[in-house]
């Protein structure tokens, strides 16, 4: 927001602003310190590298198919193979839909490794740096797809089994709106509209 544009609002509006946006920030890392302490302890067990696609024929299908969509965000088709591979391999990783993961990047950044939201998450999965120090990994940089990727990915996960398959539920856990159905249904329907391949269960 332009400064001279602040300046000139009243005091009522300035405070309300800044609660605003005070309440955003705190949606931004788990509420409950049991629950971020048992995600802290997650990711530093599981994020590493691995590989995806056991069979050349299905990967082959898969990127083919996912890149013609993926073609809106990203018009370089190198590129696009590249990103694929990378959600593919991080997802499977995860034991989380690719699938599901494109939609959430969709709804998170649209696909720009480079955002940077209001409250400072980064990257395509919007992931809080806050994380690396708590995993112990500083070095870490988020603006790395391969890296951005296997933290949304590890967390998702965390949030899926967290809420017995209740994808509404850990959707709303990821992007830290617990109890609203906003955000969730954001990702459905971009899961619905763009990245859909085989059904999942989005009952609650």
């Amino acid at each position: 927001m332009d400064r001279s544009l602040i300046n000139s609002l009243p005091g009522y509006y300035l405070a309300v602003l800044a609660g605003a946006i005070f309440s955003l920030a705190t949606l931004a890392q788990p509420a409950d310190p049991q629950e971020r302490t048992e995600l802290r302890n997650f990711l530093e067990q599981t994020i590493h590298g691995a590989d995806s696609f056991g069979d050349r024929y299905d990967a082959e299908v898969w990127l083919v198919d996912m890149s013609s969509r993926l073609s809106r965000y990203i018009k370089d088709p190198q590129q696009r193979l590249d990103l694929l591979q990378g959600i593919h391999g991080a997802a499977t990783a995860a034991s989380v839909p690719p699938e599901l993961v494109l939609a959430v990047i969709e709804v998170e950044s649209h696909f720009d490794r480079f955002a940077i939201s209001h409250v400072g998450a980064q990257g395509m999965m919007q992931v809080m740096p806050f994380w690396k120090d708590e995993i112990g990994r500083p070095e870490d940089n988020l603006t790395l797809n391969a890296t951005n990727l296997e933290y949304g990915c590890r967390i998702m996960q965390f949030y899926i089994q967290r809420k017995d398959g209740n994808l509404h539920q850990a959707m709303a856990a990821y992007n830290g709106s617990t109890g609203s159905r906003v955000y969730s249904d954001k990702v459905y329907r971009a899961w619905r509209n763009h990245w859909r391949t085989e059904p999942l269960d989005w009952s609650d």
